[in-house]
């Protein structure tokens, strides 16, 4: 076509798009080129030009490119933003979201790059000013209360994140979010019954998402470590907390438990977290040890054993399972797994005490005091070494 008419605009055109299509960049950089060249004003034309520019990195003639675009298309704006940020034209990136914004509402990919562009070009004064401004039009939206207290609380002016909080309090009195924020406010200004109610709350709905509980959770405990006059508070809460929640929330349960020195509902909490995360070797120790403890012990072994299958270079598996076998007078077995979990071991001087010291217990039960003393002096000689 082009040999028989060099003239036709639209066979430069189409030459560009195939290239393009087969990611021929620069020839079809060269085609389009020419095309636009003859008709300036092509809304095709400059859209395939755009793609290649895009493709090819070149944003400052990609920008160029859309900012004609956008007199046809003016769903191209949220793409000269995104353009505008990648060359630091933050202002006119703004300026537009803004105009955006005005004109079809807020959307999610716009809050998120107007987020990033303050974030990059440092100015929380204008995000600020920004999010004031979406309360001011949306009042009933608790996600713009929530950046306003977390940017504060980041600034730290925590009395204005406190106050923004309050006035989201007011505004939605049933908002449940907001005490992610206020039981930390309540904390510091020690306005103690408050905190508590608000620690409660978060923890108790089903709106807070798993993560978010674990970290009250946490805090409540600290809390408690320094205020223990609110034990029974924190017993009401973890009583109340099913078994479905998160295993870091059931796993952190577990652990105040094991303070608190209720062994068989620390048990119960870490195994209902190793339901839902079969594979975190944490849980599988704090499981044994504590069945250990119990004298649970031909759990102990069982437990070590599937773990074993998961963890077979694993020393402290071999460790516990040797232990389990003392306990139940079984020297041979004992022997056996502590002697191969030594194998596994690699520069641990207090495991590896443990091990000669189950060692020689294991061949007292044999009644072979010289391998016995043996071990009892490798593990005197490591105990002299710390």
């Amino acid at each position: 076509c082009l040999k028989i008419d060099s003239t036709k605009t639209v066979v430069y055109y189409e030459l560009g798009k195939n290239y393009n299509q087969l990611k021929a960049y620069d020839s079809a950089l060269k085609y389009l080129k020419i095309a636009a060249n003859s008709q300036p004003d092509n809304e095709w034309i400059l859209d395939e030009l755009y793609d290649v520019y895009i493709k090819l990195d070149d944003v400052d003639s990609a920008i160029e490119t859309v900012e004609q675009l956008i007199r046809y298309h003016p769903d191209y704006k949220e793409d000269l933003a995104g353009l505008y940020v990648r060359v630091e034209r933050y202002t006119d990136a703004l300026s537009l979201l803004d105009e955006l914004d005005a004109k079809y509402g807020v959307n999610e990919s716009r809050a998120t790059m107007r987020n990033n562009i303050y974030t990059i070009s440092g100015n929380d004064t204008e995000r600020v000013s920004y999010l004031k401004e979406q309360i001011a039009l949306n009042p009933s939206n608790e996600e713009n209360y929530l950046k306003l207290i977390y940017r504060y609380s980041q600034s730290g002016d925590i009395e204005r994140a406190f106050n923004t909080a309050k006035e989201l309090l007011n505004k939605k009195p049933n908002s449940v979010l907001v005490h992610l924020a206020l039981y930390k406010f309540y904390i510091e200004r020690d306005e103690i019954e408050d905190a508590v109610s608000s620690m409660k709350i978060a923890i108790q709905s089903p709106e807070i998402n798993a993560d978010a509980k674990a970290k009250v959770l946490i805090d409540f405990v600290n809390f408690v470590s320094n205020n223990p006059e609110y034990e029974k508070d924190l017993i009401e809460i973890t009583d109340s907390v099913d078994n479905n929640e998160s295993p870091e929330t059931l796993a952190n349960l577990g652990q105040y438990y094991l303070k608190a020195g209720d062994k068989q509902k620390a048990l119960r909490s870490f195994e209902e977290a190793l339901k839902q995360n079969p594979n975190d070797f944490k849980l599988i120790k704090d499981i044994l040890l504590l069945k250990l403890e119990l004298q649970d012990i031909n759990a102990v072994i069982i437990g070590a054993e599937d773990a074993l299958a998961l963890f077979p270079a694993q020393p402290l598996l071999y460790l516990i399972k040797g232990v389990a076998h003392n306990n139940l007078k079984q020297a041979d077995e004992a022997i056996e797994n502590l002697e191969l979990g030594l194998e596994f071991l690699i520069e641990n001087k207090d495991m590896e005490y443990d091990f000669y010291t189950q060692l020689s217990i294991a061949h007292q039960l044999n009644n072979n005091i010289t391998q016995a003393n043996t071990f009892s002096k490798k593990a005197k000689a490591l105990k002299g070494q710390n």
